[in-house]
């Protein structure tokens, strides 16, 4: 039979009040009273306890038993701020790496990861994935060979100040020279990034080719060797074997 912690009232709404805080999800009372060491009817109790003081105080957050489990909120009352400042959290937040990943999406969408690598030069799946997290990028189909493809999201939008992708202001008109100005542009062109791939490709099969050519040319001159021995052979050359050979015939 499994131990239960004898806890007052009071214990444990702040020990479920502290798990509460760490899980991102709605948690089930069953998995609380696990984790608290307690029966689950008396998680329930204090779980109702809890949410009864955050409204009876008119906290800034709520404690709601949603989608069979229990959750905090923020209050609804004080939505426009909080939207406010997590939307100036997520811009403050942004690396380097990620603000780059996210101007490549951006000015280049839809793309795929390849397609991010192919403009940043490195491997991108991990800033694509902390983009997508924070809501800024999604996915939003498949290319021919099946691979994801990202677009911005209308959070990103709101984030930026941006009525739609239209309104993203052409990087050619920061860059410093017209050397600059036409890298960016041959960069952020999808038909740019086309024949790259296609010139990759291209490439590897010449260099396929080239293979193939050294290996049949390799051939023929074995082949060629070997017809050289026999007609010195046949002109008379008396090699080892040969000269058994002829030996025996005699």
């Amino acid at each position: 039979m499994r131990d239960v912690t004898p806890l007052d009232q009071g214990s444990l709404m702040g020990v479920l009040e502290s798990l509460l805080l760490v899980s991102a999800d709605a948690v089930p009372a069953r998995d609380l009273a696990q984790a608290a060491g307690v029966e689950e009817e008396q998680a329930i109790a204090a779980l109702r306890a809890l949410s009864a003081d955050y409204a009876d105080a008119n906290r800034g957050i709520q404690l709601r038993e949603v989608a069979g489990g229990w959750r905090l909120f923020t209050h609804p009352a004080y939505h426009d701020q909080v939207e406010a400042f997590v939307l100036s959290w997520d811009k403050r937040r942004l690396s380097q790496a990620a603000l780059e990943t996210l101007a490549v999406i951006a000015y280049h969408q839809p793309v795929s990861r390849e397609g991010v690598r192919a403009v940043r030069g490195v491997n991108s799946d991990g800033v694509i994935s902390s983009l997508r997290q924070k809501g800024l990028v999604r996915e939003v189909g498949k290319d021919a060979r099946q691979a994801a493809l990202f677009g911005t999201t209308v959070k990103f939008l709101e984030s930026f100040g941006l009525r739609s992708v239209n309104d993203l202001p052409p990087l050619e008109e920061f860059a410093p020279d017209e050397e600059s100005r036409r890298f960016i542009q041959e960069r952020l062109s999808g038909r740019s990034m086309e024949v790259s791939l296609e010139e990759a490709s291209e490439d590897l099969d010449e260099e396929q080719e080239l293979l193939d050519s050294v290996s049949e040319d390799e051939v023929s001159e074995a082949g060629v060797g070997e017809a050289s021995a026999a007609e010195d052979d046949a002109n008379g050359f008396d090699g080892a074997p040969f000269g058994e050979e002829d030996n025996e015939d005699e």
